[in-house]
């Protein structure tokens, strides 16, 4: 009997995915609009991350990353 295989969603996909929804906006705390995109909408163990934001250097490819400007405009999204 042949193995079968879950689908799993390709990381490239799903990164390109959330840099199409949030690329050019800035995260919110209140709802999504044209030009902003709510926190509460990101996948569960985000992050958000500012110019002088520290961060850690654990690797987890399941946490959503989003990297903004100093005005909070998002300019990078990956998954690490």
């Amino acid at each position: 009997m042949p193995l079968i295989n879950p689908v799993q969603s390709n990381p490239k996909d799903l990164t390109e995915e959330w840099m199409n929804k949030l690329m050019g906006k800035t995260i919110s705390d209140s709802e999504s609009s044209a030009t902003a995109f709510s926190k509460k909408d990101l996948p569960e163990g985000h992050r958000v991350v500012g110019p002088n934001t520290r961060t850690t250097r654990d690797i987890n490819p399941d946490r959503l990353t989003v990297h903004t400007d100093e005005q909070g405009i998002v300019t990078n999204v990956g998954f690490n």
